[in-house]
């Protein structure tokens, strides 16, 4: 169930501090713009909340937006040190007759890994996607490996990919959840790389080629990322916004024109924008409690959160929340760095509404001998007397 429907249903209970009456009041959010589309999802880019979904996990063609995971995937391989934006890709004959839309690459000619990069996410270009997985996996088919198994890390459950560009395969397909997962992740990967989603137009070898993603004209607000269309597929677009600190991701697929596919996401993101709102609690990494710690080397422990906690929620609702740490009884070391040992539970009211896992921060080795005997003598009067 999507937060919409969930805001719908639920029933507020707003006490005000110093007068004796409880005032009830209903999160107003309206029900979620329905589109012409064959599926479509609005999630928030920094809490992962679903905001609202139609088939948003049935299997589709992606067209190219397929090639999402060819651009992300060379970015990490650029960030691991693997490939460089400077290295020269010579283009093959293969990459040279990919039809479709294209970078115009020659064949036997070299460009560089940068500018190819450039041309499969401002152009869109089949050839510099196929140029480029060469360059990187020896071959497409390898590297269509690649974009499975990098697929599966990201929990993209609904997604197949047998090439670096899309062109359709009956066993070539994906998902508007799938597709808002792989967006995040390009988000959060690499601040730098991600700019170029945002560039309008890309000059090269005399040719100035516009991106497709009309939104980047239209909302000042949109910074990205990728439209695709094939007859199959029809016309599908991710794209993402960030108003006041608030990122949004919006993912159609099949609509029937390239003005359609705009004009659906963007009631997506005004609906988004406009009845909801993050609030982030605490960073990872962060120190929110110490914990008391038996037969250690230390008598007490860190406890932060593992991943920042971070909650999309109906417009006003969020300063009607608090969170409150509740750890684990008796932590008896060893305790090893990362190990659960609570949790923070964030509640309107007296009700939980949402959990994270408290860990520990920093391993606590297990004490001396004559530590471990005079806390056993304590454990052991503290269980008759409690």
């Amino acid at each position: 169930m999507t937060i919409a429907k969930l805001a719908r249903r639920l029933l507020l209970l707003v006490t005000i501090a110093c007068v004796p009456a409880v005032w009830a009041a209903e999160t107003m959010v309206p029900a979620a713009p329905q589109l012409a589309a064959k599926a479509w999802i609005l999630m928030d880019a920094n809490s992962g909340a679903v905001l609202t979904e139609s088939n948003s996990d049935q299997r589709l063609p992606p067209a190219s937006l397929t090639k999402l995971m060819t651009a992300y995937i060379a970015t990490l391989e650029i960030n691991r040190g693997r490939i460089k934006e400077s290295d020269m890709v010579t283009v093959s004959e293969h990459a040279w007759r990919t039809g479709g839309s294209r970078m115009f690459i020659k064949v036997g000619t070299q460009v560089s890994v940068g500018d190819l990069l450039h041309g499969i996410i401002i152009q869109s270009g089949n050839d510099a996607s196929v140029a480029l997985a060469e360059h990187i996996a020896g071959s497409e088919d390898a590297f269509a490996d690649m974009m499975n198994t990098t697929a599966q890390k990201l929990g993209m459950q609904n997604t197949h990919f047998m090439d670096a560009t899309g062109l359709p395969d009956p066993n070539h397909y994906s998902s508007a959840h799938d597709m808002a997962i792989l967006a995040r992740a390009i988000i959060n990967a690499d601040a730098q790389h991600y700019a170029i989603y945002s560039q309008k137009e890309f000059f090269w070898n005399n040719i100035k080629q516009p991106n497709r993603n009309l939104l980047l004209w239209r909302d000042k607000t949109v910074d990205g990322l990728k439209t695709g269309h094939t007859d199959e597929a029809g016309y599908c677009l991710v794209a993402s916004a960030v108003r006041d600190g608030m990122r949004l991701v919006a993912v159609v697929f099949g609509t029937n024109s390239e003005q359609a596919r705009a004009a659906e996401t963007q009631k997506l993101l005004t609906y988004g924008f406009r009845f909801f709102e993050t609030q982030s609690f605490y960073k990872k990494g962060t120190e929110l409690a110490k914990a008391p710690v038996w037969k250690g080397d230390a008598r007490e422990v860190q406890a932060g959160l593992a991943n920042d906690l971070t909650m999309t929620l109906p417009r006003g609702q969020a300063k009607k929340l608090h969170a409150e740490m509740v750890l684990n009884p008796q932590l008896t070391a060893p305790i090893a760095q990362g190990q659960v040992i609570g949790k923070v539970e964030v509640k309107l009211d007296d009700k939980v509404v949402h959990t994270a896992d408290l860990v520990a921060l920093q391993p606590v080795e297990e004490g001396g001998l004559f530590r471990r005997l005079w806390d056993s003598i304590r454990l052991f009067f503290y269980g008759l007397f409690n």
